[in-house]
């Protein structure tokens, strides 16, 4: 652990060349576990705990404090959306996700929000010492069967000919439930929400999936995120270009 500890520390020293440890935000919305895993974080990682919060504070905190690292529990209802905001923050920031569960759909979901080291519901204190000197380090620690499915992501976009197919081909209706999937509501919820029956959003879903070309749904609200960004680019490109015209 020491050893650990000690490459994380020395690392962040080398990088910003003033001496300090690692500075580290806690974000949870249970306080009893951001306290005790500050605490941990503190005393077996050799960490500046800068501050903690709860998901719907965490931005605003993290804009103020630019901690080098934030690390956010993904176990309770919502915290992907949560992840999306603070991977919207300065890239000096990097954000590591603990307690990701174990489907694949939610390691592409977190590589499309931005996040930059997770760690899965069974990691220990030492694994989490590596992952935080990875993520220091611009580096991705992960298992060989996330790198396979991070690669097949890859790929299957590669051979689609561009980032992710177009979400112009869906309708109202599946891109309003693509958006709810994205924010991490399963179909039970997402048909209270909408006022309909969870067999028909189960067919919209599946529907989803078949127009992108996807077998997940965490890939299917990756995807129609990518291509929406990707859009408003082009549209905010056009729109500078118009205005650099003389009149």
């Amino acid at each position: 652990m020491a050893s650990t500890s000690e490459a994380l520390q020395k690392f962040a020293t080398e990088r910003r060349g003033d001496g300090r440890m690692p500075r580290v935000l806690v974000v949870s919305d249970i306080r009893l576990f951001q306290e005790a895993l500050a605490a941990l974080l503190a005393r077996d990682c050799g960490v500046d705990i800068v501050g903690t919060a709860s998901p719907p504070q965490a931005p605003a905190i993290a804009a103020e404090l630019a901690p080098d690292i934030v690390v956010l529990d993904m176990t309770r209802h919502g915290s992907l959306d949560c992840a999306k905001r603070l991977a919207e923050l300065p890239p000096s920031s990097k954000l590591v996700a603990l307690g990701v569960g174990e489907t694949d759909a939610e390691v592409v979901a977190l590589a499309a929000a931005g996040v930059t080291g997770y760690l899965r519901n069974d990691a220990a204190i030492e694994d989490v010492s590596a992952v935080l000197e990875c993520a220091m380090r611009d580096e991705l620690l992960c298992s060989p069967r996330d790198a396979a499915t991070l690669c097949h992501r890859v790929a299957m976009l590669s051979r689609n000919g561009q980032e992710c197919p177009r979400a112009a081909v869906l309708s109202k209706r599946e891109l309003q439930i693509a958006g709810l999937i994205d924010r991490g509501l399963s179909n039970k919820e997402i048909a209270r929400r909408l006022g309909i029956q969870a067999t028909t959003v189960k067919n919209h879903v599946h529907n989803i999936l078949d127009k992108l070309n996807v077998h997940r749904r965490g890939e299917a609200a990756a995807c129609i995120r990518t291509a929406l960004r990707a859009h408003a680019q082009l549209v905010a490109g056009s729109e500078s270009v118009v205005d650099r015209e003389p009149p």
